[in-house]
Formats: structure tokens, C-alpha cells, sequence
């Protein structure tokens, strides 16, 4: 038994590996999706149509049939009751001669029916002295009104339409029926063809609907397939690609907007290569610097007191030099995580100014760049911000000033008051700080503040020094503006607004 049972199981296991998943019957894309939905509505839509033209074909032949033969038995009745009938012992003689007087008898029988049921005159010789038994005379019979009938001969088999009416003797005695009968064979017929007509236009309509949908899927497939590729060249890391846009709608905006972030994306990618490239070469050649001078202070104790100072100056200096660094980038990282913030409070702008002026004024000097600075007639209103950073942006323009622009040999910086700035009903207090050098190629000038950007220049930095200081004074609800100066240099505006009393 044990046996058995194991047999058993795994013939009920190999039955459901061959069962296909659900999901696997389903059609995958959006080609196959869109084809099965809108040929499902079509086809529901058409079975309905389809349905209604049947309806009503039908309706109009065999009403049509019913129509007429109601209105002859009608006709005949009335003849019959009004005319004929004047004695009970008349009806026979009267149905006899009416029957041999019948000139349709090619495509109708007439058929004088007894109140039994049983046919007693008929254009048909043969059929009279039979019982036909269909519902139509029965019901004459019994409410005394024209009925109709249509289905198979029970006698022969073939589909009939049959309408008898009560013949009234003396206006209220029942004596028989007369009663019409024609084949369908010609009307199924006609019906069929018509049937047959409406579905084969139906489907050459489904036929049309597929074709049009192929062609109207694959125009926007096709465009969607190849995005898709070039997404996935992008994921794979292939930078820069472009799509050759050949539409004019919504697919043509998808297609441009795709070539768009491919040029972006692979300026980024270039931008962040140089600039590790950049911060790498950096950090190693104050390293450098650092690590020589100390191994010469180890080693060589024959070095003179001034050689000393000069190898702790530029360790120290060079250290300097990384720690901003250093602190630049923590600042863009809290930056691009969203978690920096500046600690505000109310402060002398001019205060901080030349606070920075003095610290950086001496370096500049070392560097024969002379800095001009000119203290404002009137003294700056206080106005809320954080010191640390403002400080940081001031000493970062002055570098920057110095780095490209020290070509000149000189430095301006000013400070003033712009009351109803570009009236916008608020005062702001500009701090503006000029170089003398050649100043930034005009290409370049509308990206100098987008991170890692470097440029052409070939002075050292980092690249998100500027990229640092814009959302700082961002943060302070404030204007960073850079452009090159009338004649030569470059000229950075920093303004900062006042508080509202």
C-alpha cells in the first residue's frame, strides 16, 4: 500500500508540473495588453451589434410574412361572412369554389378547416382529410380571432408559416377556419444571406480594428522599446546617448526629455570624474608638501632656524588648506543629504566683512594681490544670518578672487545699502567683491555655480566652493549673482536682506 500511495503522488505531482501558472496564459506587454482589451470591447460591441441586426432582420422578413398573411385571412374572413355565408349548408359549396378560384395557390395553400381541427378544403388536394394539429388552429378556434403560427410541419418537416381565421356564421356561431400556409424555405433563406452579410462586415470591421490597432500599438511601442533601451544603456552606464526624436506629440516631449537627461547625466558623470580627479589631486599634493617638509625637519638636523620656519609655514599652511577643504566637503555632504542649516541671529554684516578682509588680506599680500577695501559713509543696518557661515562665504569670494582672478594684482571689495531692491519693497545690504583677472569665458558663466563644476580655469579648487556659498546665502534668503565685469575681471554680488521692523 505504501507503495501505491507513493506512485499515486507523484503521478498527481507530475499532472500539476504540467499545468500551466495562471499568469504564464496571460499576454505580457503592452502591445499584447493593448490588443486583447480593445479587441475584447470590439468583439463584445460587435456580437451586439451583431445580435441586433439579427433581431431585427428576422423581425423584418418574418413579420413581414405574418403581416400579409393576416391581412388575406382577414380579408377572406370578412368576404366570407359578409358575402358568402348567407346559410350554414353555403360554406362548403362556397369554400370549393373560392379554393378552385385561387390564383396564388403557387406560393400559398388555402385551407378551409372543419371546427374539429381537420382540413376539409385545401388548393392542396392532397392534404385534405388531415388534422395539421398546430397551435394556430386550435387558438382560432377557441377566441374567435386571427392567429399565427411558425415553425416545422408536423406532417412534413419543413418550416411554415401558418395564419388562420375564425369564418363566423350569422355573426355568432363558429362554422370553421380559413387558414393560409406558405413555406419558409425562400425567407430562411433570404434571412441566412443576410445573417451571413452582417457577419462577414462584422468581420471585416474586427479585421480593420486589429490591423488599425497594430499599427497604432507599434507607433507608440516602438518609440517606448527604444527609451527603454537607452534607459537601460544609461543604467549599464553608457552616458550621453541620444534617441533620433521622429514625433511631434507627447512620445516626442518623453524622447526629449530622455536625450536631455542623458546629456545631464553624462556632463555629471564627467563633472563628478573630474572632480574626484580634482579633490584626489588636492588632497595629495598638501600632503605631499606636508609629508616632505616633516621627513626634512626629521632627518636633516642641520637645517638653518629659517629653513625651520619656512618648513612649519607651509605644514601649517598646507594643513590649512586641507581643513577647509575638509570642511567644504562635509558641507556639501550635510548639503546633498538635506541636513544642513545655518544658526541665525542678529549681527554687524560690516563687522564680520572686514573681519574676513584682515584674516585674508595678509595671504593676498604674501601673493602681491593688493586688497581695497573702503569702509561705507553710513554704518550697515544690523540684519539676521549666521557668522560662521557668512564668514565662510566671504573667505571663499576672496580666494576664488584671488585663485582666478590674481592675474590683475588687485582686489576691490565694497559694501552698501540697496534700499527697495528692484522694488521689491525690502532693503537688502550688497557686499561686492571685483578682480582685475581675464574674467569667466562667457560659455562657462551660468554654470559657475553648479556643483563640481570647474570650468577652463586651471586654478586649483574643489569645484563646490561657489556651489557652498549659493546655498548658503540661499539659506539666509539671499542673492548670489557672478558675472564678468564692463571692461576685465569678474565682479561677485552678495546680498543679503534686512530685517523687516
Amino acid at each position: 500500500m505504501g507503495l501505491l500511495n507513493r506512485l499515486k503522488h507523484r503521478k498527481k505531482r507530475k499532472m500539476q508540473l504540467r499545468l500551466p501558472h495562471l499568469p504564464d496564459l496571460l499576454p505580457h506587454g503592452l502591445q499584447a495588453r493593448w490588443m486583447v482589451k480593445s479587441m475584447a470591447v470590439m468583439l463584445v460591441l460587435v456580437l451586439v451589434a451583431l445580435g441586433a441586426c439579427t433581431v431585427a432582420i428576422s423581425g423584418y422578413y418574418y413579420n413581414g410574412v405574418r403581416n400579409t398573411l393576416e391581412a388575406k385571412a382577414s380579408s377572406s374572413a370578412d368576404f366570407f361572412a359578409n358575402y358568402v355565408t348567407r346559410t350554414y349548408a353555403e360554406y362548403y359549396q362556397s369554400a370549393y369554389k373560392y379554393t378552385s378560384l385561387f390564383d396564388e395557390r403557387d406560393r400559398l395553400e388555402l385551407q378551409f378547416i372543419s371546427t374539429t381541427g381537420r382540413i376539409e378544403v385545401s388548393t392542396y388536394g392532397l392534404t385534405a382529410g388531415i388534422m395539421p394539429g398546430t397551435e394556430d388552429i386550435a387558438q382560432a378556434l377557441e377566441t374567435g380571432k386571427i392567429c399565427t403560427w411558425l415553425g416545422k410541419d408536423p406532417a412534413t418537416g419543413e418550416r411554415i408559416a401558418a395564419v388562420s381565421s375564425p369564418l363566423i356564421y350569422a355573426g355568432t356561431r363558429t362554422v370553421g377556419v380559413i387558414r393560409y400556409v406558405t413555406s419558409l424555405k425562400l425567407v430562411d433563406r433570404q434571412v441566412a444571406y443576410n445573417l451571413l452579410l452582417a457577419a462577414g462586415i462584422s468581420l471585416a470591421l474586427l479585421l480593420v480594428t486589429f490591423l488599425t490597432n497594430q499599427f497604432f500599438i507599434r507607433s507608440i511601442v516602438a518609440p517606448i522599446r527604444e527609451v527603454t533601451g537607452m534607459t537601460r544603456q544609461i543604467a549599464d552606464g553608457g552616458y550621453g546617448g541620444q534617441i533620433e526624436n521622429r514625433y511631434q506629440d507627447e512620445i516626442g516631449e518623453m524622447v526629449t526629455a530622455i536625450n536631455d537627461m542623458s546629456i545631464q547625466i553624462g556632463r555629471s558623470e564627467k563633472v563628478k570624474t573630474e572632480f574626484i580627479s580634482s579633490v584626489s589631486h588636492e588632497l595629495r599634493t598638501p600632503l605631499t608638501a606636508i609629508a616632505g617638509w616633516a621627513e626634512t625637519l626629521c632627518d636633516d638636523s642641520s637645517l638653518s632656524p629659517d629653513m625651520h620656519r619656512k618648513g612649519l609655514s607651509t605644514i601649517l599652511e598646507e594643513a590649512r588648506r586641507l581643513s577647509n577643504m575638509v570642511e567644504e566637503l562635509l558641507v556639501f555632504t550635510r548639503i546633498e543629504g538635506g541636513r544642513f542649516t545655518v544658526n541665525i541671529e542678529k549681527l554687524d554684516i560690516e563687522a564680520e566683512l572686514e573681519e574676513a578682509i584682515f584674516t585674508y588680506g595678509e595671504l593676498l599680500k604674501q601673493e602681491g594681490i593688493q586688497l581695497e577695501y573702503s569702509p561705507p559713509d553710513d554704518p550697515m543696518p544690523i540684519i539676521p544670518g549666521d557668522p560662521e557661515r557668512l564668514k565662510q562665504v566671504f573667505l571663499n569670494i576672496l580666494d576664488n578672487a584671488a585663485k582666478h582672478g590674481g592675474a590683475g594684482k588687485r582686489v576691490v571689495v565694497s559694501i552698501s545699502l540697496q534700499e527697495n531692491y528692484q522694488d521689491s519693497g525690502r532693503d537688502f545690504v550688497s557686499v561686492r567683491v571685483r578682480d582685475f583677472g581675464p574674467g569667466i569665458p562667457p560659455d562657462e558663466i551660468g554654470y559657475v555655480k553648479q556643483k563640481f563644476y570647474r570650468g577652463s580655469s586651471k586654478a586649483r579648487g574643489s569645484g563646490i566652493g561657489l556651489s557652498v556659498c549659493d546655498e548658503i546665502i540661499r539659506l539666509h534668503g539671499g542673492i548670489l549673482d557672478i558675472e564678468n565685469a564692463a571692461d576685465t575681471g569678474c565682479v561677485v554680488s552678495i546680498r543679503l536682506p534686512v530685517s523687516k521692523q
